[in-house]
C-alpha cells in the first residue's frame, strides 16, 4: 500500500533563506496585474498619489536633532520635542489619507539624548498619535547585535530601538499566520543586525523591511473595492512540528503502518477522548463508524496518537472580496525612503512600493516616475 509520507515544516532559517524561497513558503496568491514600484522626490506631509491606495506604511523618519541633510524642508532639526512631535503628526494625517481602510503603519523610531538624558521621543510620538485617534497596536523592540559604538563610559550601551505598530482602525491586514511561518514566534522583540551600507548613515535593514512586509502588506488587492485577500488556515492532516521528538516518532509510526488519511481524520474527530472530559471538550457525538476508525489508529499509535491531535496548521487558500475584478499587489509606502531599502524588498517580494524623499539618493534612479502616482494601473498584457 503506498502512502504520502508525512512532512514537518522546521525548515525555518530566514538568515539563510532567499527571497523566492520565502515567497514560495509564504504561499501568496498570483495577482492580474503588475507591481509598480517608484521612488520621487517630495515631501512626507504632501504625497503625490491618491487617497485610499496604500495597504502599509513602513518607515523610519529621521531621528530628533540627529542628522542635518541641509534641507529647508527637512524633519528632524525642530527646535523643540514637542515641535517635532507636531511635525510628525502632520504627516500622520497625510498618511491616513493615502491609507486603506485595511491599512496600518510600522514606524521605527529612535531616541534622542539630551544634558544626559533620554527625551523620551518614541513615546511622545506614540502617545500623540494615540491622542489623535490612532490605535497603538504593538511597541516592537528591534534588538540590534550590532551597532555604533558608544563614547559614553557611565552608561549602558543602547542597541535596540522601537518600532511602532499604528493602525487607524480595527479591521486591518495582519498575516500572523505567514509570519509565524517564517520567523518562528510572532514576538515584539525582533533582533536584526544592521546592513552594511555605506551609502545611509543609518540604514534599514532588508530583514526589518521584509518582516513589516510579510506581517503588514497583503500579496493580493482587490482593484475595485481596494480590500486584501486574508489567508485562510486549517489544520493539516499530514503536517506534524518535527521539532518534538514525540513528533517525529509519531510520523515514524504512521508511514510504517497500513493507516490511511481517513484514520487521521478520525483521530482528530475524536481528539484525546471521545468519553468523559474529553468528549465534555469537543461537544460533539462522533458516529460509530469514526470512533472504529479511531480506535484503530489508537492501536497501532499507542499514545503517539495524541500527537495527531495537534496538527500544524496550513495554507488553506486566500479569500477576498465579492467583486468581479482583477487584484493587483500590495501597496507599501516609505515616505522617508532614504537609501530605498524598503522598495527594493517590496519588488523583490513581488509588492508593489512608493519611496517619497525630499533628496533620493543617486542610486534610485532606477525607479523612474511611473502612472501609479496618477492612480492608473497597469495590467499584464
Amino acid at each position: 500500500m503506498s502512502k504520502d509520507k508525512i512532512t514537518s515544516t522546521s525548515d525555518k532559517d530566514p538568515k539563510q533563506m532567499s527571497r523566492r524561497t520565502l515567497i514560495d513558503k509564504l504561499q501568496y496568491p498570483e495577482v492580474d496585474r503588475t507591481p509598480a514600484n517608484v521612488i520621487r522626490q517630495g515631501d512626507a506631509r504632501d504625497i503625490p498619489i491618491p487617497d485610499d491606495s496604500v495597504d502599509l506604511i513602513a518607515t523610519s523618519p529621521p531621528y530628533y536633532q540627529k542628522r542635518d541633510y541641509g534641507h529647508e524642508d527637512q524633519i528632524g532639526q525642530e527646535n523643540s520635542v514637542d515641535k517635532f512631535v507636531s511635525v510628525l503628526m502632520d504627516a500622520f494625517e497625510e498618511w491616513e489619507r493615502v491609507l486603506r481602510d485595511t491599512g496600518t503603519i510600522l514606524l521605527d523610531i529612535g531616541d534622542t539624548y539630551r544634558r544626559k538624558s533620554r527625551l523620551g521621543v518614541p513615546w511622545k510620538v506614540a502617545e500623540a498619535a494615540r491622542e489623535r485617534g490612532w490605535l497603538v497596536r504593538s511597541e516592537i523592540v528591534w534588538k540590534k547585535p550590532n551597532g555604533v559604538p558608544n563614547p559614553s563610559d557611565d552608561r549602558f550601551t543602547n542597541r535596540h530601538e522601537y518600532i511602532f505598530h499604528f493602525t487607524p482602525r480595527n479591521n486591518y491586514y495582519f498575516d500572523k499566520f505567514g509570519y509565524k511561518n517564517i520567523y518562528d514566534d510572532p514576538i515584539d522583540v525582533w533582533e536584526i543586525a544592521h546592513d552594511r551600507n555605506e551609502s545611509h548613515l543609518a540604514p534599514f535593514p532588508e530583514e526589518l523591511a521584509e518582516r513589516c512586509l510579510v506581517a503588514g502588506c497583503p500579496p493580493a488587492v482587490c482593484t475595485e473595492c481596494g480590500q486584501p485577500k486574508h489567508r485562510q488556515v486549517e489544520k493539516a492532516l499530514r503536517q506534524l512540528n518535527e521539532e518534538r521528538e514525540q513528533a517525529r516518532r509519531a510520523m515514524e509510526k504512521f508511514n510504517d503502518s497500513d493507516l490511511e488519511e481517513k484514520h487521521l481524520k478520525a483521530i482528530q474527530a475524536t481528539g484525546i477522548s471521545d468519553a468523559g472530559k474529553g468528549r465534555e471538550i469537543q461537544q460533539v457525538d462522533n458516529s460509530e463508524d469514526v470512533k472504529k476508525l479511531a480506535k484503530e489508529a489508537k492501536d497501532v499509535l499507542g499514545g503517539y496518537f495524541r500527537e495527531f491531535t495537534f496538527p500544524v496548521k496550513t495554507t488553506a487558500g486566500w479569500e477576498g472580496c465579492a467583486c468581479d475584478a482583477d487584484t493587483m499587489p500590495g501597496v507599501v509606502l516609505d515616505p522617508f525612503a532614504g537609501s530605498g531599502t524598503v522598495i527594493e524588498v517590496a519588488e523583490s517580494m513581488g509588492l508593489s512600493g512608493v519611496g517619497i524623499d525630499l533628496n533620493p539618493s543617486e542610486n534610485l534612479r532606477l525607479y523612474s516616475d511611473s502612472d501609479f502616482l496618477k492612480g492608473e494601473k497597469r495590467v499584464i498584457e
